[in-house]
């Protein structure tokens, strides 16, 4: 077995160290390049063609760590390809990467200073992210479900990839998950799609110290219109952690007893 398939996290050695340069200074310059390229796309094809960048970006980011790191990931279950809500468990930017690539119309919440950014920002309007003004606090959640609403009705929203616990969490925390899920799916219908990671093994929080391995995303069935708003958000929680908890113990992560895991938070 290759060490970029062994489901473990490999070792941190010094020419790992020497690949993570390596690795940011490749990826660096390719989305310069691939964003610069891709105007054309954008130009030309609107959010078809931001899409068909923003998948061959995503991807050769994905190889590059590869190439660089010895990193894989294996992608279990089915990625939805319709409108829904994807709530993920987050743990770093690996996760990010390989659910984006997963599916095919994916779309973000952003903060709206960050859709200002240029190249950047002209994509993800493109690709149709939703930006959000956390200053409006509930009114906030208002528009954003407005905005959803008016995406479905015109040519469809995709994949709205959200993070339950709002941030990046370390192997084996948990944080409380915030009620947006359940706020959208209420004001849209929309299913909801939960998925599993063990990713911060190998690719730590903060991006330094990435070990060689396969890490595992994993898509679980979709929760729909049938599963009653009320627990929704318990249960959402229960299916993640559960299965994400089964996913880091593969990787071989000794997890505390279940009712002590909040208490790593």
């Amino acid at each position: 077995m290759s060490r970029r398939d062994d489901p473990h996290p490999g070792p941190l050695t010094p020419w790992q160290h020497v690949q993570h340069v390596l690795y940011y200074l490749h990826v660096a310059l390719a989305t310069v390049v691939m964003g610069l390229a891709g105007i054309v796309l954008l130009v030309r094809h609107g959010r078809v063609g931001a899409n068909r960048v923003a998948t061959r970006w995503i991807g050769y980011m994905i190889w590059a760590a590869k190439l660089h790191l010895g990193l894989t990931c294996e992608v279990r279950g089915t990625p939805p390809t319709t409108d829904c809500i994807v709530a993920a468990k987050h743990q770093s930017f690996w996760d990010i990467l390989v659910i984006a690539h997963a599916v095919p119309r994916r779309a973000f919440i952003m903060k709206r200073e960050v859709m200002r950014v240029p190249v950047m920002g002209w994509y993800a309007w493109k690709v149709g992210c939703i930006p959000i003004d956390r200053t409006r606090g509930r009114d906030a959640m208002v528009a954003i479900s407005s905005q959803i609403n008016q995406r479905i009705a015109g040519d469809g929203l995709g994949q709205l990839i959200i993070y339950p616990e709002g941030t990046r969490t370390l192997p084996g925390q948990r944080r409380p998950y915030k009620q947006g899920v359940s706020t959208i799916r209420m004001a849209t219908g929309l299913p909801v799609v939960p998925v599993a990671v063990n990713t911060g093994m190998f690719w730590p929080r903060k991006g330094w110290g990435i070990r060689p391995g396969r890490a595992v995303v994993e898509f679980l069935p979709a929760l729909g219109p049938d599963v009653p708003a009320a627990g929704f958000m318990a249960r959402l929680e229960a299916e993640i952690e559960t299965r994400s908890d089964r996913l880091m113990a593969e990787a071989g992560l000794a997890l505390p007893k279940s009712g002590d895991a909040m208490g790593a938070a």
